[in-house]
């Protein structure tokens, strides 16, 4: 965590000092075979003082996310071409159904409500006692003690305490509500799909289905080594491997965690099925910085359990996400106001195709979502502050990394 911290610090003062010095006083360089009036109207960075070291961090930055955008091209287009969704080999009368909770009744009801009928055997895990219909509520003691806090001792107190004698343990959050769910396929792991609902917050909302659209890279995942992240809304755990595994640690992500400890400890299989749950968006800017600042964190110190190769994949992946809104908010406008850096023509045409790279994550978040979302293809024009919004907690994770655990606001339905 340090070195990113670090490095970020350092890049960012380079960016921010040095194109504010090549804007309010512009150096006019020629280079070899540059016509005068050509010089003069443009403005080089290739001269003295600030602007090697503008022109090294512009470089670094598109190079950088390049290399993340390419390795999600390889992944979506290579590692995962040809993706179909397994068929599901157990009934919903093989799945014991959890949802964690702290004390949120009315948002657990909408959740528990939306249960297919085949459900029979749900139960509700919180921190204080609350009357929820159509499930057994279950309060875990505070004299119980694990090495897990949070959810993840919540959830380990479920694996020791409940009676399961179905195949799978399916963990849902609170907000969990499931949109289609009839059975489960042959895997020891299976991540349910997730469409976040709109709440208090557009932008938030647009941040997430921004998400969705670079997330469809979990496609590739069953034939990965190891799966790169795991969503917690909605996973589903075979019991005999969830007992072996356990979610005994401590950590920020206990679900990417706990696949991560699995596949590394163990011989497991994953599968991404075709059911949706619809979590809430994050219902303001403030929750949704402290929810990727919580994820970007958690995914730093994890990262310490896999093999070197996914460690620094991971690691890299984050810094690189937190340094992308720099591409359509400072590189772009830079090269649209004919601000270049050596090798000018290569740099202008990396950067525009990083930046259609975020254009084209938003849409294919909203083809995610179907028909009914189209008209949020409107918001296009909005992208480069939607990657701020998406983006800005990941930068807050690696320079502040919160401590404990945070529960992201829930607002239940209108």
């Amino acid at each position: 965590m340090n070195t990113e911290r670090v490095a970020l610090v350092a890049v960012s003062l380079a960016l921010v000092v040095g194109g504010l010095a090549t804007l309010l006083a512009p150096t006019v360089v020629s280079g070899p075979g540059t016509a005068p009036a050509q010089a003069a109207a443009t403005t080089a960075i290739e001269g003295g003082g600030l602007a090697p070291l503008f022109g090294v961090a512009l470089w670094g930055v598109t190079l950088l996310f390049g290399a993340t955008a390419a390795v999600w091209f390889v992944l979506v287009a290579i590692v995962g071409a040809g993706h179909e969704t397994p068929p599901n080999e157990y009934g919903l009368d093989e799945v014991q159904v959890r949802i964690m909770t702290v004390d949120a009744a009315e948002v657990v009801q909408e959740t528990v409500d939306s249960l297919p009928d085949g459900l029979d055997d749900v139960h509700v895990i919180a921190e204080a006692d609350i009357d929820v219909r159509g499930a057994t509520v279950h309060v875990v003691p505070e004299e119980f003690s694990c090495r897990a806090v949070r959810k993840g001792r919540a959830q380990e107190w479920a694996r020791r305490a409940l009676d399961c004698r179905k195949e799978f343990a399916l963990y849902l959050d609170e907000d969990s509500v499931v949109e289609s769910l009839d059975g489960l396929p042959d895997a020891d792991i299976v991540q349910l799909r997730e469409k976040p609902r709109r709440t208090e917050s557009s932008l938030s909302y647009l941040a997430d289905v921004y998400r969705m659209g670079v997330q469809i890279e979990q496609r590739a995942f069953a034939r990965l080594s190891i799966p790169l992240f795991a969503w917690g809304g909605g996973i589903a755990v075979r019991t005999s491997v969830e007992n072996e595994v356990t979610w005994d640690r401590e950590t920020l992500v206990e679900d990417t965690a706990f696949v991560w400890a699995a596949f590394r400890e163990r011989d497991v299989t994953f599968a991404l099925s075709d059911a949706v749950c619809r979590n809430e968006a994050p219902p303001s800017l403030y929750e949704i910085l402290q929810q990727r600042r919580r994820w970007a964190a958690g995914n730093v110190r994890a990262s310490a359990m896999l093999p070197f190769r996914y460690e620094l994949l991971t690691r890299v992946r984050n810094y690189a996400w937190a340094l992308s809104p720099i591409v359509t908010l400072l590189v772009v406008p830079l090269s649209l106001l004919s601000v270049t850096v050596v090798y000018s023509e290569l740099f202008f045409a990396a950067s525009m195709g990083l930046a259609l790279c975020t254009l084209g994550w938003f849409l294919l978040g909203v083809r995610y979502y179907g028909a009914d979302h189209r008209h949020w293809a409107l918001a296009v024009p909005l992208a480069p502050l939607i990657t701020v919004v998406h983006s800005m907690g990941t930068v807050a994770g690696i320079l502040n990394p919160p401590e404990s655990f945070r529960v992201t606001t829930k607002v239940g339905s209108d």
